[in-house]
């Protein structure tokens, strides 16, 4: 019985002994739960039907746990249940399981004849009792020891970072999926090959490779009772298909009883986006401050060449450097408010002032402010006659349309003819801009609208921005159901289109 480890082939080895050593008809198990209730586990003889019977006796045997179980009373509760399940069933023999002073559970013999044990048969009985009760536990303790295998395997498996065990020559152990991901390795090619043969470093930014850091003594010895220390290791790891990922490693000894290296546990993390957010704020910082610090000089330059009192400026120099300092104004008050803009909807989210608006009245609008700001541009606007009303924010729709002509301008130095069209179905409206200038690459197309992105090339680079309009723009579209996306070629233009619904529309 104490070899088996199987908690159910347990219980019936031990039913079916103790049914033939006391001739017995039907038999029961009860076991305690964490609780110290009872509940029936495995029988010998019963319906499956019939168990319902057990029940009340048993939550009374749960009701006595406490201060000890009294077995003649409990005899005499169990004959009622041996009647209502046979007749010829004559004594009922409880043999408790005991272990280190827990009561395990209890074995339940029914037989037809009645006959009282004498002292070597109790004897002989309670020793077998013992030997259930070490059997139960040690099935019991596996059964937890199996689980917890299960959940922790279940855990390791179905992280989102990268795990890996290692052993103490630094031989892979474990390999779960997501790091098969990260490293492009597939768990079968990684497992019982060495951690360097896996973890390969294209380029180390921070801390050192897990091999020279064993090498060097890591991990130092420490007290006993204080955790050993970890490494960690950031840079660019190289995959099998020539790609490179940016991974940040964190290595956690597991120390034996004497302090040597038992296993070493590596969580690996793909901080890609980290990196690209790290950049991204970098660039941010940097555009901003160039514009902000260009109409802050203009500003500083016009106002203190009008400043000077040696000089007598005529009228049309006057208006005209009023003209810069009030365009130069309204242009940092614009990024500011784009900036906070930004910031609100990081915080807030969109909200929306819905009235009646009319986009092709915005948009002819739109070009006339425009086309008095350009010489080498010819704003063409077509909408679809009886172009429908919708409801949408107007100032946030205009802005939508400002930024999408604004944008066209700015990435066509070459001038040309840039189209502002709208159509209309039953279920929709669309508005497209649509330029003949640089254009954008595919690659560029899946960032064009995330925050402070801006396309790296030389236009970019002397054109005024910061990367926040069309990610504004794409989240007032956002807010009002609507898509707003890009197609494009580099060198051939590109067009900006979004749609909105029609719902609650009419025609105007």
């Amino acid at each position: 019985m104490t070899s088996q480890l199987n908690l159910d082939s347990v219980l019936r080895l031990i039913l079916k002994s103790a049914a033939a050593m006391l001739s017995g008809e039907v038999g029961l198990i009860a076991l305690t739960d964490e609780e110290g209730n009872f509940k029936a586990k495995a029988t010998f003889g019963v319906e499956a039907d019939r168990l319902h019977l057990f029940a009340p006796v048993l939550e009374d045997i749960g009701d006595a746990y406490g201060a000890g179980l009294n077995y003649e009373e409990l005899d005499l509760k169990m004959k009622v249940v041996a009647r209502a399940l046979d007749i010829r069933l004559r004594q009922v023999i409880a043999l408790p399981m005991v272990i280190h002073d827990e009561n395990v559970g209890v074995i339940f013999v029914f037989r037809t004849y009645r006959v009282d044990p004498n002292p070597n048969d109790t004897a002989v009985l309670q020793s077998f009792a013992d030997q259930a009760a070490v059997a139960v536990h040690n099935a019991r303790l596996y059964q937890t020891v199996s689980a917890e295998q299960m959940r922790l395997a279940a855990i390791l498996d179905h992280s989102a970072d990268g795990i890996m065990i290692l052993d103490s020559q630094g031989r892979i152990t474990r390999f779960n999926k997501a790091l098969g991901r990260i490293t492009g390795r597939a768990a079968s090619e990684a497992v019982g090959h060495m951690h360097d043969m896996v973890i390969v470093w294209n380029r180390i930014e921070q801390g050192t490779p897990l091999g020279a850091a064993l090498a060097k003594g890591w991990p130092r010895p420490m007290p006993t009772e204080a955790p050993p220390d970890t490494l960690y290791v950031e840079g660019d790891l190289a995959r099998p298909d020539g790609t490179q990922l940016s991974v940040g490693i964190t290595y956690a000894p597991l120390l034996a009883e004497d302090g040597r290296v038992h296993n070493i546990i590596a969580n690996v993390r793909d901080i890609t986006n980290f990196r690209k957010a790290q950049q991204m704020q970098s660039t941010f910082i940097s555009v901003i401050s160039h514009e902000l610090k260009t109409p802050v000089a203009l500003i500083k330059g016009y106002a203190g060449t009008l400043r000077r009192e040696d000089a007598k400026w005529d009228t049309n120099t006057i208006k005209n450097s009023l003209k810069v300092i009030e365009e130069e104004a309204d242009r940092l008050t614009a990024l500011i408010e784009n900036l906070l803009a930004a910031s609100k909807l990081q915080a807030e989210g969109m909200r929306l002032s819905l009235g009646d608006v009319r986009l092709d009245v915005l948009a002819a609008r739109s070009v006339e402010r425009f086309q008095m700001q350009t010489k080498t541009h010819k704003l063409v606007i077509h909408f679809a006659p009886n172009f429908p009303v919708i409801q949408g924010d107007e100032t946030r729709l205009r802005q939508v349309i400002d930024n999408l002509i604004s944008n066209a301008i700015k990435y066509s130095p070459k001038g040309g003819e840039i189209r502002i069209s709208g159509s209309f179905d039953a279920g929709s409206v669309m508005v497209a801009v649509t330029d003949h200038g640089v254009g954008i690459s595919q690659e560029d197309q899946e960032h064009v609208f995330q925050r402070f992105f801006r396309v790296e090339d030389a236009l970019s680079r002397t054109t005024q921005g910061t990367g926040l309009g069309l990610y504004l723009a794409k989240a007032v579209i956002d807010a009002h159901r609507g898509t707003l996306a890009v197609e494009s070629q580099p060198g051939k233009g590109a067009t900006f289109r979004f749609t909105l619904p029609r719902q609650g529309s009419r025609t105007a």
